[in-house]
């Protein structure tokens, strides 16, 4: 435990985005497993640099943001696996055992044409060709051969989801400067 205390308390980045938690110890050198939130974890691998706060539930080996510096992180497995500055061996790494991950969204890496990371779709307006809203991404879902975004909306004034296939067949146009994603959809589908 005080391994991990030995961590530069930090603040926080203003564009830090969540990507994953540390699982558990693994081995006996300090590295750690590594629960990613995407199926593509391209951030963890780009960033040296993670922000981590202490679990939200159960044991916490510290308290605050600290700066974990990453030495290596790679895919063993079907997890991630990783090594950072500062935890020599198993125990220090047992101690950031369920600490959530951040990274700044500007360490992401760059994204193709038509690619876009989960994060900066949530919270975009939905709107389909006739101009008809059809309420705000809330979350995106992976059902494995595609992505799902499901939107929340109001209509009577109660809560309501809907749910589009993210692919091109029904995804117009994505502008991430307007907050809108532009679908052929109707609200009766």
């Amino acid at each position: 435990m005080s391994a991990a205390l030995s961590l530069d308390l930090v603040d926080l980045p203003a564009d830090a985005v969540e990507v994953g938690r540390i699982a558990d110890a693994w081995g006996v050198k300090g590295w750690f497993k590594v629960l990613p939130y995407s199926a593509m974890p391209e951030a963890l691998f780009s960033s040296k640099r993670w922000y981590l706060q202490p679990a939200e539930r159960g044991v916490r080996g510290f308290e605050g943001t600290r700066l974990l510096r990453i030495r290596e992180a790679k895919e063993h497995a079907d997890t991630i696996v990783a090594w950072a500055q500062d935890i020599p061996d198993r125990d220090a790494a047992q101690a950031l055992r369920g600490a959530r991950i951040f990274v700044p969204r500007s360490s992401f890496p760059s994204t193709g044409a038509d690619e876009y990371y989960w994060v900066d779709l949530l919270g975009l307006a939905v709107v389909n060709r006739e101009g008809v809203g059809l309420g705000e991404v809330r979350e995106l879902l992976s059902t494995g051969p595609q992505t799902v975004l499901v939107l929340s909306y109001q209509q009577e004034g109660k809560a309501h989801e809907r749910m589009i296939p993210f692919v091109a067949a029904y995804v117009d146009r994505v502008d991430l400067a307007a907050r809108r994603i532009f679908v052929d959809w109707q609200p009766d589908y």
